[in-house]
């Protein structure tokens, strides 16, 4: 079995850390400097996070998450968010490209004109959706990256975000995409893993195929 293999088993939500591990800036930028290869749409990296270590703002954000416990055991409680107006930003960030030679400035020109038109020709439904989805994609990328430097995590979206945002003063341009709590878990009552649907059960070829209850599928 691969090393990555063996990760991506090994990473499971956890419900209950060890309290009192602190975890370092170090530590965090660790993780973020893998995190940043992360996948986005036209390479806008929409995803921002806003890491809690705290006491005080920690207790806060516990409350507005429902008080949940691995909330509060936590090292520490990550938003992550997305950008709604990513797309703005599509000139700078290929602006190096055009400063190297690998874009001529007809191309550049062309390339932040149409990722403008495509995100505002979508409207806010979209943005909010793209601003989602990218943040998402890094969010999965957080929790491996974790996980391989040792630490455990938790997504979750049992919170209130307006109450989140007022209390780390979020900008009305981000979405809260989830919450992730990081630390080192608390195995002592630790559940056998859940049920995983056999692939057959969630993929299809060509067209779409669901299973039945019977066992046969169904278009």
């Amino acid at each position: 079995m691969s090393e990555f293999s063996v990760l991506v088993k090994k990473r499971r939500s956890a419900n209950k850390f060890v309290p009192s591990v602190p975890i370092s800036t170090a530590d965090i930028e660790d993780i973020m400097s893998l995190v940043k290869f992360a996948p986005s749409a036209f390479n806008l990296q929409h995803a921002h996070y806003v890491v809690v270590t705290d006491p005080e703002t920690k207790e806060r954000v516990y409350e507005a998450a429902q008080r949940q416990y691995k909330v509060k055991t936590a090292s520490a409680v990550i938003i992550v968010l997305g950008d709604l107006e990513a797309y703005k930003n599509a000139g700078r960030i290929n602006e190096g490209l055009l400063h190297l030679g690998v874009m001529d400035q007809r191309e550049y020109d062309h390339t932040v004109s149409s990722v403008h038109s495509f995100y505002e020709a979508g409207g806010e439904p979209f943005k909010r959706d793209e601003a989602i989805r990218n943040a998402s994609l890094s969010a999965m990328l957080f929790m491996l990256a974790a996980k391989d430097k040792g630490w455990d995590t938790c997504p979750m979206i049992g919170f209130d975000p307006e109450a989140v945002r007022e209390i780390l003063q979020i900008p009305d341009r981000y979405v809260p995409a989830m919450m992730i709590t990081i630390g080192k878990e608390d195995t002592s009552s630790q559940r056998v893993r859940g049920y995983r649907k056999p692939v057959g059960e969630f993929v299809s070829y060509n067209t779409f195929r669901s299973e039945s209850k019977t066992g046969g599928t169904s278009k």
